[in-house]
């Protein structure tokens, strides 16, 4: 399989491995749909960590497959395409992807579907397109504009650029850099930290930023205090308050 999930202890792994490259041609897109589901839906699985394994993230889609698409195939195929990635964005959970390598192209876009990014020193990000005479297909000019701004997205999608790990820091494309052979446990230490959490909350924060996102401001807080008031029905908010007040707080145990 292109793309697997392993879990242990509340954190799925989603693993990337086509070598050498890790390149998403289209069975790779609709595996890694299947996979993200499942994810979703999975009760051990608490938080998730998107790897492409110690040498490389992704490095963008498969150009010999796409060079022999027709505009009649790809206008087929581009729902699909895009799909495979929104599952990422949608799975119900915290998730983080852990960059090494090159995250280029639809490898870009994959870690643009995660809540945070964590990259190794050598990490090189980028959407190089525009040098195919293409644009970013897979959500990069929605997901990387909501993400570091309009002009900085323009910068990189104009000029196909890629930006090492120090610049994404500084732009806000990744959220923190470490050496390479600490990535992995990096964004296992923080999944595994949320994993511990109240999952209900955690989900309801997660649609709540989402949502509110793609709206106006009224709406978003009625977004917001719809699931606000629905966590007040879970046990996990019973645990929360109890242990907060019984024992101080940061001290809750969650089912």
């Amino acid at each position: 399989m292109t793309v697997s999930l392993e879990v242990a202890e509340g954190v799925g792994t989603i693993r990337i491995d086509r070598p050498p490259m890790n390149a998403l041609d289209i069975a790779t897109q609709d595996r890694l749909k299947v996979v993200a589901e499942e994810a979703g839906r999975r009760d051990d699985v608490r938080a998730v960590i998107l790897w492409g394994g110690e040498k490389v993230f992704a490095a963008g889609a498969d150009i010999k497959e796409m060079q022999a698409m027709s505009y009649e195939g790809m206008v087929d195929r581009s729902r699909a395409l895009q799909e495979s990635f929104t599952a990422v964005a949608r799975i119900p959970k915290p998730v983080v992807a852990a960059v090494t390598g090159y995250a280029l192209g639809g490898g870009c876009e994959l870690a643009l579907c995660a809540d945070i990014r964590i990259a190794a020193e050598n990490a090189k990000l980028g959407q190089p397109e525009i040098l195919l005479g293409l644009i970013p297909g897979a959500g990069g000019t929605q997901r990387l504009t909501r993400l570091v701004g309009p002009s900085r997205a323009k910068d990189l999608i104009f000029t196909g650029r890629m930006v090492k790990a120090e610049e994404a820091l500084a732009i806000g494309l990744v959220d923190k850099v470490v050496p390479a052979e600490q990535v992995y446990a990096e964004a296992r230490a923080w999944a595994e930290r949320l994993a511990r959490g109240p999952a209900y909350a955690l989900r309801a924060a997660k649609e709540a930023i989402d949502g509110g996102l793609e709206t106006d401001l009224e709406t978003g807080l009625t977004i917001e205090r719809t699931l606000f008031a629905g966590l007040f029905a879970t046990a996990d908010r019973e645990t929360g308050m109890r242990s907060f007040v019984e024992d101080g707080p940061g001290k809750a145990k969650f089912r």
